[in-house]
């Protein structure tokens, strides 16, 4: 099967103008015949979900969660990205559309990020009509922060739970249709398949995870909106419910998965402690907006932070990127944290860890205060105390987090962080439509692969979701309803429902009946430390080809040898999380393949055969300007390349130096 993107023809600033000019509308007494199914109410899919009601379309919107205001997106810290220049400092939209496709190593498709540059203002109107409360200046006016891989400050925020009041805007409009009846909600509800019928979509399989029974639903077009697949690490920055699950249904069901490989490691995450730890936490990228990023000059230092004299202190990222310093990319940051662990220079007691310290701006923002106040001979006392009143102001309930969980007051002494996993880039392939291979089947937000790249920019999947959200699906989808409006519900009892059915029934009662010896946890434990220490934050030729074989044998001695307890037909937790782990499994050995393919750095993806003189990721644009989409053919996965063209934004070899 061809790839065919359906990239609008013309000029790059006018493709989606034109689009929206001449795409197929629904009428609106035909949009009231249309059904649409919405998996996940995160950002992507409370905002598609809220804007399709709206426009008339009867919508069944599903998440796995007892509500969608427990979405992952509500993690989200630091902000979100627009081109709408308040700090009058050079932004645009062309200059955000280039930054984020260099901060994905020319990766990612011209014309879709290029779109989403264009209506990421919209995103920041509508929200603040929603009573999204952002940060503003002193005047009124909404307040920007910069965030990494930019030189201009871009980024709206909410103090550092942007993700959380972005939420419960979209989850406030979802309510509003739900109250209307033009949306149906099912929480607790996990989709466990994808019908098709005559090749298109029609409809799922969904498993009430309360009475454990399955259920049949059908929808003239599915949406799928279920966010990353991080976990497949088992430690990384998302939820512990976050998976996977959704998004490789439908690809067995024949949506093309892309650049699966691309995964983005975080560069400021409270570090590992212990082997018991179950998910790791994010200290938010805006941190780096006034923390300086430091480790000891001399090799296995052992005083304490605030005891290492200023000129003993390696600023590692400020002395390697002066033009970036410490807001350099998150996936150049994390390598250069990384090496200057492994090199000996790390802190903490792993010495898996740097300091991202305060102590800088605290007395500068101090010394802001006493002026604007007016006071003279000011003790530094004092001026430490007013700089601890101003960050406190900007990232108060980040600091509070860290001392909760590390007992240190952030205040007094360096935070220590170090990367972890955080985000995907790849993700179910999708054309400019947001469509899938598999003919009305949508993918949405994190769970597609196409605006990224090799990296995403920080404070970009919020712009992303609510992009395709509000302001991308209603248009894309309408071309495709156009020629359903003379197609009738489907009745659920329809041959291949009954198939469907009966097949995730099947391995329902295959997972139930193994009765092993070990628990679902302790297999996911396993296939994260492969992962993480095979394909993690750097790869390489040999260590992939073990990591396949030793995932295969993994995958076997799962099904062999797992542990459910408790009934089929009853609220089953373990039951839930052993298929997640089954499908992580699979999709963790298409990642080592995928990275193995890739024999270049690129972004997130690390190869050690492949590097510069200085250690930075080399790419080869001759070989691999392509986005890798694979096939399930039932026995293995094929490779199809869509190539990628750049008439605007020419690939450079990245530089923040």
């Amino acid at each position: 099967m061809a790839l065919d993107a359906k990239i609008p023809e013309g000029e790059l600033e006018q493709k989606w103008t034109n689009y929206k000019d001449h795409v197929n509308l629904v009428s609106p007494t035909n949009k009231r015949k249309l059904e649409v199914i919405v998996i996940g109410t995160g950002l992507a899919g409370a905002s598609a979900a809220a804007t399709l009601g709206e426009l008339g379309y009867k919508v069944k919107a599903f998440c796995f969660q007892d509500s969608p205001r427990r979405a992952h997106s509500i993690a989200a810290q630091g902000g979100i990205n627009a081109a709408k220049n308040y700090q009058n400092d050079g932004d645009s939209v062309f200059r955000l559309f280039y930054e984020t496709v260099k901060g994905g190593d020319y990766r990612s498709r011209e014309a879709n990020v290029y779109r989403l540059a264009q209506v990421s203002g919209n995103i920041i109107d509508q929200c603040v009509a929603q009573g999204v409360p952002f940060a503003r200046e002193y005047g009124g006016l909404l307040s920007n922060r910069s965030f990494g891989g930019t030189q201009v400050q871009r980024t709206f925020y909410a103090a550092g739970q942007t993700g959380q009041q972005l939420l419960l805007g979209a989850y406030s409009a979802l309510e509003r249709q739900v109250a209307l009846g033009n949306v149906e909600m099912y929480s607790r509800h996990e989709m466990e398949d994808i019908v098709k019928i005559d090749g298109k979509a029609r409809g799922i399989i969904a498993r009430n995870l309360v009475t454990g029974k399955l259920e049949r639903y059908f929808g003239h077009a599915v949406l799928i909106c279920s966010g990353g697949y991080g976990n497949v690490f088992y430690l990384s920055t998302n939820a512990m419910g976050s998976n996977v699950t959704a998004a490789w249904k439908s690809h067995k069901k024949g949506a093309y998965f892309a650049n699966p490989c691309f995964t983005q490691i975080h560069p400021t995450c409270i570090p590992v402690t212990s082997d018991h730890q179950s998910k790791l936490t994010l200290m938010s990228e805006s941190l780096r907006n006034d923390g300086r990023i430091w480790v000891p000059k001399a090799k296995d230092d052992k005083r304490k932070a605030t005891d290492i004299p200023q000129e003993e202190r390696d600023y590692y990222l400020e002395r390697r990127y002066p033009a970036f310093g410490n807001l350099v990319p998150r996936d150049v940051a994390s390598r250069a944290a990384k090496e200057r662990c492994d090199a000996g220079y790390g802190v903490g007691t792993t010495k898996m860890a740097v300091y991202l310290d305060f102590a800088d701006a605290i007395k500068r923002y101090g010394k802001i205060e006493v002026s604007k106040r007016g006071l003279e001979d000011a003790s530094e006392e004092n001026i430490i105390r007013l700089g601890k009143e101003v960050i406190t102001e900007k990232y108060g309930n980040l600091f509070e987090m860290y001392e909760k969980i590390t007992g240190e007051n952030p205040y007094d002494v360096p935070m220590r962080i170090y990367p972890a996993v955080h985000y995907t880039m790849g993700g179910l392939w999708v054309n400019y439509e947001l469509m899938t291979t598999v003919p009305g089947l949508y993918c949405l937000g994190e769970a597609n692969f196409s605006d990224h790249g090799a990296n995403r920019l920080g404070a970009s999947a919020l712009m992303q979701g609510l992009a395709d959200g509000y302001f991308v699906i209603p248009y894309t989808l309408g071309s495709y309803m156009a020629g359903e409006i003379r197609n009738s519900a489907i009745p659920t009892s329809h041959p291949a429902f009954e198939e469907a059915e009966n097949a995730v029934k099947e391995r329902i009662e295959k997972l139930m009946s193994i009765q092993g010896k070990e628990s679902v946890e302790s297999f996911h434990k396993r296939l994260g430390k492969i992962m993480w220490e095979k394909c993690g934050m750097a790869r390489n030729e040999a260590g992939l080809l073990e990591a396949i074989d030793e995932i295969r044998l993994l995958k076997k001695e799962f099904w062999q040898n797992v542990k459910i307890p408790g009934e089929i037909y009853e609220m089953n937790p373990e039951l839930d999380k052993a298929g997640r782990v089954a499908d992580f499994i699979e999709l963790g050995e298409l990642i080592c393949l995928d990275a193995l393919n890739r024999r270049e750095s690129c972004g997130g993806h690390f190869r050690e055969e492949s590097q510069t003189e200085e250690g930075e990721a080399l790419r080869d644009d001759n070989h691999y300007s392509y986005v890798a989409a694979w096939e399930f053919t039932g026995d293995d996965e094929k490779l199809h390349k869509e190539e990628l063209h750049f008439d605007v934004a020419k690939p450079s070899q990245r530089s923040y130096k």
